[in-house]
C-alpha cells in the first residue's frame, strides 16, 4: 500500500499518533465473539497497517479475554517491529477472564461477587495494579503508552484510582492517562483530583462517535476541545453502516440482530447513509473514506476495524478532506438522540 497516513498530537501531550488508529478489538479469538479473527487472520491485517504507516493500536485487557493483547505482542515479535516505533492503547476496568474466554464481561457482573474475580474489575488500586500487570505480560511489554479508564466506576474513589495511575506512571509502567466511555463531569473531576496532586492528567477521551451518533459532542467533546484533550472516535463506520449501502448484511450485524448491541438505522441514518454513498460517487472514494474524512475534521483520530488488508485500504483517507459545505450537507439529516449506555 503506497498511501502513507499522517499523524497529529494527542491534545496537549507530545504523544504523536496515527490518523487513523487501528481498533483490535477484532483480534484475539473467536470463542469470545465470532466475528473476531485469529491470530494466523489478525496478523497479516496488522501489518497492512504498518505498511500503510499505522503505528497506533488500541486494545484493551477484555477484547477475547486477553488474547486480544497476545495477538499484538504475536504482530510486534513476527514482523520484528521495535517496540519503541509503536503505540499502544490499552483499557482497564472492565472483568477480564483469561480462564474463560468465552465469557463477555460486561454482561456477566455476577461473576464480581464471586471469589475468583471480586478484586478483577473496576478502577481499585489492587484491581488496577493487578490487571495492568497482566496486560504487560500478554503485550510482552515493559511499558503501555497510554492506558485508558475504559470506563467511570462510581465505587472507588477518585483519589484511590488516580494515585495508582500516578504510581504507575511513576514506575514507568504507563506513560500517559486517558478516558473511555464518560461524561465530562467524570473526566472533569478525574482531571481536577490530578491537578490538586500534581499527579499526571488525562490527555485524551475515547467515545463512540459517527456521522449516525453524536451525543457526545454536546458536553464530552466540547469539554476535551476546550481543554486540550484529544478525542478518539471509536466506531466512526457505526459498525459498517457508513461503510456500505443500505441493506448490506455482514457476517457481524447478523450476529448482532436483536441484540442491545445492533445498531439499526433510523429513517434520518438512511438519508445520512444515501448522501455518504453520494459523496463517495462524486469523489470517486470509498464510502468508508467519506465516513472517516468526516470523522478526522471532529476528533483527533478515528479507530478503524478491518476485516482483511483490502478492507484496511478503504480505510485509507490521507488528504483526503471534506469542504465545510459537504460537511453541512452530511450533518444535515441528523436527529439528536440520546447516549447508547448509562
Amino acid at each position: 500500500m503506497a498511501v502513507q497516513v499522517e499523524y497529529r498530537q494527542l491534545g496537549k501531550s507530545g504523544l504523536r499518533i496515527s490518523v487513523p488508529i487501528l481498533g483490535c478489538m477484532g483480534y484475539g479469538t473467536p470463542q469470545w465473539m465470532p466475528w473476531v479473527l485469529s491470530e494466523d487472520k489478525a496478523l497479516p491485517v496488522m501489518k497492512a497497517a504498518w505498511d500503510a504507516g499505522i503505528n497506533t493500536f488500541d486494545t484493551a485487557n477484555m477484547y477475547s479475554n486477553g488474547v486480544g493483547e497476545r495477538v499484538v505482542a504475536a504482530f510486534l515479535n513476527k514482523y520484528s517491529i521495535p517496540r519503541k516505533d509503536v503505540v499502544i492503547l490499552d483499557k482497564v476496568c472492565y472483568l477480564t477472564t483469561p480462564d474463560d474466554i468465552s465469557v463477555i464481561g460486561t454482561v456477566r457482573p455476577d461473576l464480581l461477587k464471586t471469589k475468583k474475580y471480586v478484586n478483577k474489575a473496576g478502577l481499585s488500586r489492587l484491581a488496577i495494579f493487578t490487571e495492568v500487570a497482566a496486560s504487560l505480560e500478554r503485550l510482552g511489554t515493559d511499558y503501555i503508552d497510554l492506558m485508558q479508564i475504559h470506563d467511570w466506576d462510581a465505587t472507588v474513589p477518585v483519589e484511590e484510582t488516580m494515585r495508582a495511575f500516578n504510581d504507575l506512571v511513576v514506575a514507568g509502567k504507563i506513560l500517559y492517562i486517558g478516558a473511555s466511555n464518560m461524561k465530562a463531569w467524570q473526566v472533569g473531576e478525574l482531571n481536577a483530583v490530578a491537578e490538586r496532586h500534581g499527579w499526571p492528567q488525562i490527555v485524551s477521551i475515547q467515545v463512540e462517535h459517527s456521522l449516525l451518533y453524536r451525543p457526545h459532542e454536546v458536553e464530552t467533546m466540547a469539554y476535551a476541545l476546550y481543554k486540550g484533550i484529544g478525542v478518539l472516535a471509536y466506531a466512526p463506520l457505526n459498525d459498517g453502516n457508513l461503510a456500505r449501502p443500505l441493506g448490506t448484511r455482514t457476517q457481524r450485524t447478523t450476529i448482532l440482530e436483536g441484540t442491545p448491541f445492533a445498531k439499526n438505522p433510523s429513517s434520518s441514518d438512511e438519508e445520512i447513509i444515501k448522501r455518504v454513498q453520494q459523496a463517495a460517487s462524486k469523489h470517486g472514494w470509498t464510502m468508508s473514506q467519506v465516513a472517516l474524512a468526516w470523522s478526522a475534521s471532529k476528533a483527533t483520530s478515528p479507530i478503524v476495524g478491518a476485516g482483511s488488508p483490502q478492507h484496511l485500504e478503504q480505510n485509507i483517507f490521507t488528504s483526503k478532506t471534506l469542504t465545510g459545505e459537504e460537511i453541512k450537507y452530511l450533518e444535515e439529516p441528523y436527529e439528536m438522540r440520546g447516549y447508547r449506555w448509562g
